[in-house]
C-alpha cells in the first residue's frame, strides 16, 4: 500500500511539475515536493532528497530517547551485594610528572602466608555463588547488606576494606603482620582467571606508620611494575583540604612469583589517620562517571545540533551500550553522502580504564569550538561507541563481559543475544560501509607489559601500491605526539588468534586503517617524559593528538599530502633497514 502511494505521490507531483512555471527555481519545486509528500502520506517520518532529478526516500532519524536517571543506577548480577556509599572523586593532575619507582636492590619477596598464618579481615563471596549470569537488578541483589569485615577494632587500628561499589575489585584481605596485608583479588565474574585491575577502599589507618600491601593472585609472568610502574592512592581529605586528587604511590615495589601464581607487593605511608583512602590498579572510570559525561553533552543546545546521542543496544545486565553520532548538519544530502565515515570504540576490557580517558579527549576535541573540531565535522560521519562493556566495568572485571568470554575475541559471533555489545557494533559498521566509505576504524585499549603508546595493525598483503600504507597513520600520528607515542612499539600483523578482535573483524570488512591503540598503564619511556607516568591529562591528550592526526592525514592540503608521501617513504626506509 505504501508503495502504491509512493507511485501515486510522484506521477501527480511530475504532471504538477510540468504545468507550473518555468520562473520555479529547481530548489523551489524539490521543497513543494517534500510538502505534497508529507500531506499525501500523512508523514513527517520520510525524507525527500534529489539526486539528478531522481527522488531519494530515507527514514528521519529517531528523537533522542536517551534519557539519564539524576543518580546513576547501574544494573549488577542479582547476586552481586552493593554498598549504597556514592563513590566520587575529583579530577586533578599533578603539577610535575611523576617520575617512576627506582628499584634498591632491596625490595623484599615474601611468600604468600594465607588464612593459616593470618587473619581474616574482609571477605566476599559473591563471585562463586552462581557459575553464569542468570539476571540483573538496579543496585545488585535485595535485602540488607552483610558485613564483609571481620573482628575489626577500630582502636588497634587495623585496616577496614571495601570494594563492593561500582568497578570495585578485591576478594579478600589477610592481616599476616600489624600493618602487613595480604590481597586476594576477584577473578572475572563466572570465569577463574583474569585477575590484575584492582580497586578498593581502606579506613582506619594510621599515619605516619608504614603499611605493606601484597596481592598474591596475579597470572601474569610480567608486569610493569617491573619497571617502576608505582599504584594509585586517593584520599578523600586531601581532596577536600587541598584539591589533590589520583597521586602515585609506594615503595619496595615488587613483582615475582610465588609458590602458584605471581605476586605484587608494595608499601605506603598514608597522609592522614582515620582518612577514607582508595587504591587503583589505574585511574577509574566508571559507567555512571560515562553516564555523566554523556548527559554533559546531551544537555548543552550547541553540541546537540552536530552530535546525536543514541543506544546502540542494551547489555545481558539490560545496561545500556551508547553509540554517539558526530557530524556537521546543513548541507545537502547528497553532500552528507559524500562524507567519509571513521569508528572510534574503547573500553571492550573493563579493566583498561586509560582507554575511556582517551576517548573522553577525543570527545572533548571533537566536540569543541575550535577551527579543527569544525573542519572533522564537516569531513566526516563519526560513529562512536565509548563504552563496549558497560557490565564488566560496573562489576570490576578485567577482561570479560558478564558471559564470561572476551569481548574482544567475539566479534565474528553469530549470538547476538550472547555478545550484544560487539554483535550490534558490527552489525553499525556493516551498515555504515553500506553507505558510504569508512576511512578508519579505531578502538582504545590499555596495556600492561609495554610503556608509551602505540597501535596495532594489519598488514596489507593486496596491490604494490596499498603496501605498508596502514604504517602512515601511526607514523604521523608518532610524530604528533613524539613524547608518548612510539612508532617502533607498533605491530602490523593478521594472527589466526586474534581473527574475532575488532581490529581484525573490521579490516576483514574492507576497513584498510582498522587499528587498536594501546595507552600503558605505566608511562613514558621518550623524549623530556622519559621515565614518567601518564596522568589523565596524559591519556586525554591522546585523543586530541588524534584528532590532530586524522586532519593532517585526509587533509587535500598538498603541503599534507607531500608530508604523507615522506612518511610512506619513511615507512619503507624503515621496514628496508628491518629487512637486511
Amino acid at each position: 500500500m505504501a508503495v502504491t502511494a509512493i507511485r501515486n505521490w510522484w506521477n501527480t507531483y511530475q504532471l504538477d511539475k510540468s504545468d507550473t512555471s518555468d520562473s520555479n527555481t529547481e530548489e523551489d519545486g524539490q521543497e513543494l515536493a517534500r510538502r505534497s509528500l508529507s500531506k499525501t502520506l500523512r508523514t513527517r517520518q520520510l525524507l525527500l532528497d534529489f539526486d539528478g532529478g531522481r527522488p531519494i526516500l530515507t527514514l528521519r532519524a529517531p528523537l533522542d530517547l536517551v534519557n539519564f536517571p539524576p543518580i546513576s543506577c547501574p544494573r549488577w548480577p542479582i547476586e552481586c551485594e552493593v554498598i549504597s556509599d556514592i563513590i566520587h572523586h575529583i579530577e586533578w593532575n599533578p603539577p610535575e610528572p611523576e617520575p617512576f619507582y627506582q628499584p634498591t636492590g632491596h625490595e623484599q619477596t615474601q611468600m604468600p602466608a594465607g588464612e593459616e598464618q593470618g587473619k581474616v579481615v574482609y571477605c566476599i563471596d559473591h563471585a562463586t555463588k552462581c557459575l553464569y549470569f542468570t539476571c540483573s537488578r538496579a543496585g545488585g541483589c535485595r535485602g540488607p547488606i552483610k558485613s564483609a569485615t571481620c573482628g575489626i577494632n577500630q582502636s588497634d587500628f587495623t585496616l577496614e576494606f571495601e570494594s563492593r561499589f561500582e568497578s570495585g575489585n578485591l576478594q579478600k584481605a589477610v592481616q599476616v603482620g600489624v600493618y602487613d596485608y595480604e590481597l586476594t583479588l576477584r577473578t572475572d565474574m563466572y570465569t577463574r582467571k583474569h585477575t590484575q585491575w584492582f580497586y578498593f577502599r581502606v579506613r582506619n589507618m594510621k599515619a605516619g606508620v608504614t603499611y605493606r600491601f601484597t596481592i598474591v593472585n596475579l597470572m601474569k609472568s610480567s608486569s610493569l611494575y617491573s619497571q617502576g610502574m608505582k599504584p594509585l592512592l586517593y584520599s578523600e581529605r586531601a581532596a577536600k583540604e587541598k584539591g589533590v586528587g589520583w597521586q602515585r604511590c609506594g615503595a619496595n615495589i615488587r613483582y615475582y612469583r610465588n609458590c602458584i601464581l605471581f605476586s605484587f607487593t608494595w608499601t605506603l605511608q598514608f597522609p592522614y589517620d582515620s582518612d577514607t583512602c582508595y587504591l587503583a590498579h589505574c585511574y577509574p572510570y566508571t559507567y555512571s562517571h560515562l553516564q555523566r559525561y554523556l548527559r554533559c553533552i546531551s544537555s548543552n543546545p550547541v553540541v546537540t545540533s552536530y552530535c546525536k546521542l543514541r543506544v546502540l543496544c542494551h547489555s545481558l545486565a539490560g545496561n545500556a551500550v551508547y553509540i554517539v553520532t558526530v557530524t556537521s548538519q546543513g548541507g545537502s544530502r547528497g553532500e552528507d553522502r559524500r562524507k567519509k565515515a571513521v569508528v572510534v570504540t574503547a573500553r571492550v576490557h573493563p579493566g583498561e580504564t586509560n582507554g575511556s580517558w582517551m576517548m573522553e579527549g577525543f570527545l572533548d576535541f571533537l566536540l569543541g569550538d575550535s577551527e579543527d573540531a569544525q573542519l572533522l565535522r564537516d569531513t566526516f560521519v563519526f560513529k562512536v561507541v565509548p563504552m563496549l562493556n558497560p557490565d564488566g566495568v560496573v562489576v570490576g572485571n578485567y577482561r570479560c563481559s558478564l558471559a564470561g568470554r572476551d569481548l574482544n575475541r567475539n566479534y565474528k559471533t553469530l549470538l547476538r543475544d550472547s555478545f550484544p555489545c560487539v554483535w550490534h557494533t558490527r552489525n553499525m559498521v556493516e551498515k555504515l560501509m553500506a553507505e558510504r566509505d569508512v576511512v578508519l576504524y579505531c578502538d582504545f585499549h590499555g596495556h600492561n607489559r609495554k610503556n608509551n603508546v602505540f597501535m596495532y595493525g594489519c598488514n596489507s598483503r593486496g596491490e604494490a601500491s596499498q603496501k605498508l600504507h596502514e604504517r602512515i597513520f601511526p607514523l604521523m600520528m608518532s610524530k604528533n605526539a613524539s613524547n608518548k607515542f612510539s612508532f617502533k612499539s607498533c605491530k602490523f600483523q593478521v594472527q589466526k588468534s586474534k581473527e574475532g578482535t575488532g581490529r581484525i573483524a573490521m579490516w576483514r570488512l574492507g576497513i584498510k586503517n582498522s587499528y587498536t591503540m594501546e595507552a600503558t598503564f605505566g608511562g613514558s619511556t621518550l623524549g623530556n617524559r622519559k621515565g614518567t607516568h601518564f596522568t589523565t591529562r596524559d591519556l586525554k591528550s591522546l585523543g586530541f593528538y588524534f584528532c590532530d592526526t586524522l586532519l593532517d592525514y585526509c587533509d587535500p592540503d598538498r603541503t599534507k599530502v607531500s608530508n604523507k608521501a615522506a612518511c610512506l617513504a619513511n615507512v619503507h626506509s624503515s621496514v628496508n633497514s628491518l629487512e637486511h
